[in-house]
């Protein structure tokens, strides 16, 4: 790879300073962290006002988001899931799974460009940021822990309450506070710096293969309706016509909102990093992207909520299915897999 694809141009000269407005750092308080905006990306939707970052706060997220004591037995972590180098998706497991052995309905959705998104899940049943970790905490599928316990556990450990003082300054151990710690640091995983970005921002040497440019064009003609640029979603929750799975009884939004219009509709995903957060769907039905191709080609199957921009499906000739896989390659963000302040670090 061009070393122009990590090129940190790619991020525009705006900083957003995430402190308050009109509010004072105390002396040996949390230090403020100013966060980079990427280039030609809309405004967060995140309200930082209510929560700004914090180098302490954004650490006591990481500390916690790769601490296996969070769940019921100390056996699973946010990170056991959500595994950086697949895009903090979970590679080669369709479906989630947690404590004790027990497996979820729907495959781990990726971590990423959380602060332009205003629900979260498959179905959208989380509307806020900053309480978004509290499922599967305490889904009895994946971490399963009891919140009150929790809190317990952690206000009795000194390496907690360390760090809760550092954060917030004080020693106490708060669900809000805990939820904000964790926003935190979630808000800082930011993937923007794939070569299609270097390439939107004409870095110098950087640009599309023949190949690459001819996925493009096919994506923006057959894709981009729902993979909206630059965040490769609209952020929507659409059916697209994938066959439903008795096995699963998984009906999708309608769960949440009690609608059948929402019947089967799940959230689109991000395209970003697509080819390294197999496998693909809300079930985790497919581990290739050629078989997602293939889906779109011949497998839709009609329902009366099926989207429209699906219809019978989407005609992708062989050559075409190449060129598309060339162009989503672009969409690899591994300054992002790989940045180490988002790592897993050593629990004590």
């Amino acid at each position: 790879m061009r070393k122009g694809y990590y090129i940190a141009g790619v991020f525009c000269l705006l900083l957003v300073l995430v402190q308050a407005a009109g509010r004072k750092q105390q002396q040996g308080g949390p230090e403020p962290l100013v966060l980079q905006l990427p280039a030609g990306f809309p405004r967060p939707v995140y309200d930082f006002s209510r929560n700004p970052l914090t180098k302490q706060g954004v650490a006591l997220g990481r500390y916690m988001f790769y601490d296996f004591r969070l769940s019921r037995d100390s056996t699973v972590s946010c990170g056991f899931c959500h595994q950086q180098f697949a895009a903090f998706g979970h590679f080669d497991h369709a479906l989630a799974h947690g404590v004790g052995g027990q497996q979820g309905s729907r495959s781990v959705p990726v971590l990423f460009n959380m602060i332009w998104q205003k629900t979260f899940m498959w179905d959208g049943g989380v509307n806020n940021l900053d309480i978004q970790p509290l499922t599967p905490l305490t889904d009895h599928n994946e971490m399963a822990a009891d919140l009150k316990a929790l809190l317990q556990k952690m206000q009795s450990d000194a390496a907690y309450r360390e760090r809760f003082k550092a954060a917030f300054g004080s020693e106490e151990v708060t669900s809000e506070r805990m939820f904000k710690a964790f926003a935190q640091f979630m808000a800082t995983m930011v993937s923007a710096r794939s070569k299609y970005d270097s390439v939107m921002q004409h870095v110098p040497g950087v640009s599309f293969t023949p190949e690459e440019k001819a996925g493009y064009s096919i994506f923006r003609e057959k894709c981009a309706a729902c993979h909206k640029e630059p965040l490769f979603t609209d952020l929507s929750y659409r059916s697209n016509g994938l066959p439903y799975l008795p096995a699963l009884n998984d009906v999708g939004r309608m769960k949440i909102t009690g609608n059948t219009d929402d019947n089967l509709r799940f959230k689109v995903p991000s395209l970003r990093n697509v080819l390294k957060s197999s496998p693909y769907m809300h079930d985790g039905r497919f581990f290739d992207i050629f078989q997602v191709f293939d889906f779109y080609d011949h497998g839709v199957v009609t329902t009366p909520t099926t989207d429209p921009l699906i219809g019978r499906g989407i005609a992708l000739a062989a050559a075409e299915k190449r060129q598309l896989y060339f162009f989503l390659n672009t969409l690899t963000d591994p300054t992002f897999l790989k940045d180490t302040t988002l790592s897993e670090i050593l629990i004590n």
